[in-house]
């Protein structure tokens, strides 16, 4: 196994990153900047400059990898068209290059809340919307995928639970993004966890569950 982190320098790529590096796993880094990238990601990390608004660049990206990981997302911010670039195009063309180099799992992190239109997130330029249709997009390639949908996301760890659940089931909750980051991986692991969407919170109060009974108990 090989993968390919796009998002790798985002606050929860960058978690991912350090993830499949813990576990042995092979993993090339998508990133912008090189040099920056370098002192945010371990060493064991192989980076490739490109960019998900550039298909042609993803194509070298992709070379003999075999799973994608995609934690991309619009930064906030002025411009009107980020989330339609960023969370919609830019999924867009790593599913068709994804597509082309014959990876085997498409692992996408969105967000809770993806099919609710009315949702305040939306004043961000409809950023909801676009993540929903870069699911559906992704949904209708015919690539094997994952999609996470997790809560609010913290930086810092804790010894919570996680709680998994079908699509639209949950609307509020919080999670760290290790473990998100730790969701992603499993998944490429855990035969029940292909193509289905699964929501992710952390519960201090939830039952303990292995990742396999999480994701067998998602229908």
């Amino acid at each position: 196994m090989k993968a390919l982190v796009a998002g790798a320098t985002g606050q929860t790529g960058r978690r991912i990153v350090q993830e499949l590096v813990k576990r042995g796993i092979a993993v090339r880094a998508l990133v912008r900047d090189a040099e920056a990238a370098r002192s945010m990601l371990p060493t064991e990390a192989e980076l490739v400059v490109g960019d998900v608004l550039q298909p042609a660049t993803l194509t070298a990206a992709l070379k003999d990898c075999t799973v994608l990981l995609c934690a991309t997302g619009a930064k906030p911010g002025f411009d009107p068209t980020g989330p339609y670039k960023v969370d919609y195009e830019g999924t867009q063309n790593l599913v068709d290059a994804a597509k082309t180099a014959g990876i085997e799992h498409f692992v996408l992190v969105t967000s809770l809340c993806t099919s609710q239109f009315f949702h305040p997130l939306n004043l961000f330029f409809l950023i909801l919307v676009w993540k929903k249709r870069a699911e559906e997009y992704l949904q209708q390639s015919g690539l094997t995928y994952t999609i996470v949908r997790p809560g609010g996301l913290l930086n810092d760890e804790n010894a919570d639970s996680v709680v998994m659940s079908g699509a639209d089931t949950l609307s509020d909750g919080r999670i760290p993004r290790t473990k998100v980051a730790q969701t992603c991986v499993e998944a490429l692991f855990q035969s029940s966890a292909r193509n289905k969407i699964v929501e992710i919170v952390a519960k201090p109060d939830a039952p303990a569950k292995t990742y396999e009974e999480l994701f067998v108990g998602v229908g």
